[in-house]
């Protein structure tokens, strides 16, 4: 049995434990009630301490085209700021303003492409520090490089971000724009960069810790809370830089006839994947202030579409088993109901096959097999094509058009595109059942979407969408767009490289008012083109509001655009014709001597436009790293002001306003076209307070 053990507790360290206790509770008694300890003000030590949470800034994401080239990306901007004030200066052997006033704004004027006599008014102010004007903001890393290396006393530069786009104005109402809101932030507003904003901006994250009120460090030894930004995600496009170029190029040409619009879109014919979309006016999305319109017509026009729409109306009754293309019936004009239709050449051309009938653009022919077809049939087939819907493309702003139509007059013009509207993305989607055994398949214009861990997060693909007509049907409408182009009644959609299919429409201009518009260029002409004939790879859409040429002047635009498609791709009908086009890439040749960036652009087989007799480059156009077509213009501006005037004949509108806004030079239009006549005369000096006039004619 154990025994039990009893342990005494000493009356001594009772008496010490209890003397500890109360010290303890002296001092934080002292602690609660004194303003100081150990001469430290606790309130005002607990009132100079704050808790900051800074925004950690997620970087935005940027935009590639197919093949990996940057087409939009965040990069520092700068502001250029000048101070005036002598008390910032403490060592005159390093001053820290602007001394010689006359000499800096000789310096920087033609760098920040300002009027030497208004940057001189803005140093002689009298201020600390003035800003330099709307052409001091947002400058590149290049030009700030520039102007350190001037090393001039008094300037300074702000950091910041901004949005910018490489190449410019290439597929600007694809990407759209971003810009910096009233919070700091970048945020997209047109395009890619709004319908993406908020996976190409990522997520803020924050950092919460202790201050100092009078200081801007975290206090050292104090913990912080952090959340990390997780940075945007980076969107690859189904543009292709190079057709786009081709396309853009197209558009720019059919503008030179003055249009109110025009649109020129590729797509591939197998996958719906947009390779180029390219439209006029167009925008630079590195000066919003270019900006004419917030639309893009590719998604946001609609317009009745005219004969384009006889590719729809006539597979429709080859589905329905009505079509009988050897049939022949009486061209010219036929009655329904109060409502006199008639061909395009009002007499017609007398009896003819259905088959010929649609390679001569019949509107009778179409109307008789609409007729026969009805309203719900064709109705049916409209809708099933995608008309009258969204077709849901990753841009914003899609609108759906209307095919409503009751009558038997509504139902015949609906036959060939007239009392309808609908969308230049609707009618490559019911171009591609064409290319696809009859069945369509949805547009896109993202490849992919890449997270900042390099993971693919999306994947473009096909899509089908409706199986609308049979494969046999398909078949049909290709030999009947192939016998439009090759055995209809004109010849001028013929490109010389490679065979396609294709059909025109022209169609007038609704009235407000009612009715329909007359006057003489009150119409919307369009083209839809299949290429190569046999297993197509391209589809082209073109549509153009209120050209003021003729249909040859659009016909040469569009086929020059697809001999040139043709042949980067390789699907000429011979392999001599694959190096009729050829493009270069422009590389930087700003601060570098004249001579030296001449010598490397005529090397490219590009046509230099020098501008002063300066030593050095300053500016250019196209931008370095822009892709352009070989027998281009170039335009390099010199550091001089002794410009003389070429000889602008035969120069394009926009070549022109390139060449003046590069000088500052006011200029003035007169016809369209290209240019006749200029009121300087080439090789005189030019005064840039006398304004250039033009006078425009079409080839």
């Amino acid at each position: 049995m154990r025994k039990r053990v009893t342990v005494k507790t000493s009356k001594v360290i009772i008496v010490l434990v209890a003397l500890c206790f109360c010290a303890i509770l002296a001092k934080l008694s002292y602690v609660v009630l004194s303003n100081k300890v150990d001469g430290v003000n606790l309130k005002e030590k607990s009132a100079s301490i704050t808790t900051v949470k800074k925004t950690l800034h997620a970087s935005r994401g940027s935009i590639y085209d197919i093949n990996g080239d940057e087409l939009a990306q965040t990069v520092n901007a700068y502001k250029v700021i000048a101070y005036l004030s002598e008390k910032r200066t403490v060592d005159e052997t390093d001053p820290q303003h602007v001394v010689d006033k006359e000499y800096t704004a000789k310096m920087l004027a033609p760098i920040l492409g300002m009027d030497e006599a208004d940057l001189l008014g803005r140093l002689k102010k009298d201020a600390y520090q003035v800003e330099l004007g709307s052409k001091g903001k947002n400058i590149t890393e290049l030009v700030k490089s520039q102007i350190v290396s001037l090393d001039l006393p008094g300037i300074d530069f702000i950091t910041s971000t901004q949005r910018y786009y490489g190449m410019a104005s290439l597929a600007s109402y694809i990407i759209g724009y971003a810009k910096e809101n009233e919070n700091g932030e970048i945020v997209g507003e047109l395009g890619i960069e709004k319908y993406y904003n908020e996976i190409l901006a990522g997520t803020n994250g924050s950092k919460e810790y202790q201050k100092y009120t009078s200081g801007n460090y975290q206090i050292p030894n104090t913990p912080s809370i952090i959340n990390e930004a997780k940075d945007g995600s980076n969107i690859y496009l189904t543009i292709d830089s190079s057709i786009q170029l081709i396309a853009e190029k197209a558009v720019a040409k059919i503008a030179e006839y003055k249009t109110d619009w025009s649109v020129v879109t590729v797509m591939n014919a197998k996958t719906g994947a947009i390779v180029a979309s390219a439209t006029s006016p167009t925008y630079d999305p590195n000066d919003t202030n270019t900006i004419k319109n917030y639309m893009n017509p590719l998604v946001s026009y609609q317009f009745e579409p005219g004969s384009v729409m006889k590719i729809f109306s006539f597979a429709s009754a080859i589905e329905s088993g009505i079509y009988d293309g050897a049939k022949t019936y009486q061209s010219g004009s036929i009655d329904v109901a109060d409502v006199t239709i008639r061909d395009s050449n009002q007499v017609g051309w007398g009896t003819i096959s259905y088959d010929t009938g649609f390679a001569y653009s019949s509107n009778v022919a179409a109307t008789k097999l609409a007729l026969e077809l009805g309203v719900p049939k064709l109705t049916s087939y409209y809708e099933a094509l995608g008309f009258g819907s969204l077709t849901g493309i990753e841009l914003a702003n899609e609108v759906a058009g209307e095919i409503d139509f009751n009558y038997l007059s509504e139902l015949a013009s609906a036959s060939f595109g007239q009392g309808i509207s609908v969308t230049p993305i609707q009618m490559l989607e019911a171009l591609s059942m064409l290319t696809n055994k009859g069945t369509t398949i949805k547009p896109y214009v993202v490849d992919k979407i890449v997270n900042n861990k390099g993971e693919i997060v999306e994947q473009g693909k096909r899509t089908e969408v409706n199986k609308v007509y049979s494969e046999e049907t398909a078949k049909k409408m290709q030999t009947l767009m192939h016998n439009m182009v090759y055995e209809g009644l004109s010849t001028i959609w013929r490109p010389k490289n490679v065979k396609i299919l294709g059909k025109t429409g022209t169609a007038q201009i609704a009235s407000p008012s009612g009715g329909y518009l007359k006057g003489d260029y009150d119409y919307i002409m369009s083209f839809s083109g299949v290429f190569p004939d046999e297993n197509p790879e391209y589809i082209m859409y073109v549509a153009e509001k209120g050209l003021h040429g003729t249909v040859r002047n659009l016909a040469d635009a569009v086929t020059k655009a697809i001999e040139e498609i043709a042949s980067y791709a390789k699907i000429t009908n011979s392999a001599s014709d694959t190096d009729t086009s050829k493009i270069v890439e422009v590389e930087n040749y700003i601060s570098h001597e004249v001579k030296e960036s001449t010598d490397k652009i005529n090397a490219l087989k590009i046509k230099p436009i020098i501008i002063g007799d300066g030593k050095y480059v300053i500016n250019q156009f196209p931008l370095n790293y822009s892709k352009v077509l070989v027998d281009s213009k170039l335009f390099i501006l010199t550091n001089s002001k002794n410009f003389i005037m070429p000889d602008m004949t035969n120069w394009s509108m926009n070549e022109v306003k390139t060449f003046c806004e590069l000088i500052n030079l006011p200029c003035t239009f007169n016809g369209y076209g290209y240019v006749l006549t200029q009121s300087i005369q080439s090789s005189s000096v030019i005064d840039i307070n006398t304004p250039l006039v033009i006078e425009l004619k079409s080839n």
